[in-house]
């Protein structure tokens, strides 16, 4: 077995500097907020012309793309596939199970930062619209992840 060159530093570094409007989503971004769950990849949600920009940052460490910029925008998601897995949602809006559409922008325009090291931070939702993106789905994880960040925020003991 090989060891993984993947450098998850390198990875948020370049999404980061690349200037593309990525927040990171799922249960990477609740671990980046501390809390105990676990997951193997990679969730993204982009502004619906940065599928570009954030390709080509990612094509130096091996990270290649699943679909074209234009493939994305009409599916509305697509893979990133290298040494790790990233799922990338490209959509302008996405209506969660109980039917609030939640806007890309509006989400962007709330973003937290997280500083990884002293020269790299991440993008996130801020703790109520992330509890949105998890709604985007019905999985029980998802209203796992839910309670963790209700808790997170104070409104559940």
């Amino acid at each position: 077995m090989n060891a993984s060159t993947f450098n998850e530093i390198e990875f948020f570094r370049a999404i980061a500097a690349s200037g593309a409007r990525a927040l990171l989503i799922g249960r990477r971004a609740l671990i980046a907020l501390g809390l105990p769950v676990m997951t193997s990849d990679y969730d993204y949600w982009i502004g619906s012309d940065d599928a570009a920009t954030l390709n080509t940052a990612l094509q130096p460490l091996g990270m290649l793309p699943t679909a074209t910029p234009g493939e994305a925008m009409q599916k509305g998601r697509y893979v990133i596939e290298g040494e790790e897995h990233v799922d990338v949602l490209v959509a302008r809006g996405v209506s969660t199970v109980d039917g609030t559409m939640v806007w890309f922008d509006d989400v962007w325009t709330r973003r937290i930062y997280l500083a990884i090291t002293d020269d790299v931070s991440i993008a996130i939702p801020s703790i109520e619209d992330l509890i949105l993106t998890k709604k985007f789905g019905a999985r029980p994880r998802d209203a796992d992840d839910i309670r963790w960040l209700e808790v997170l925020r104070g409104t559940k003991p």
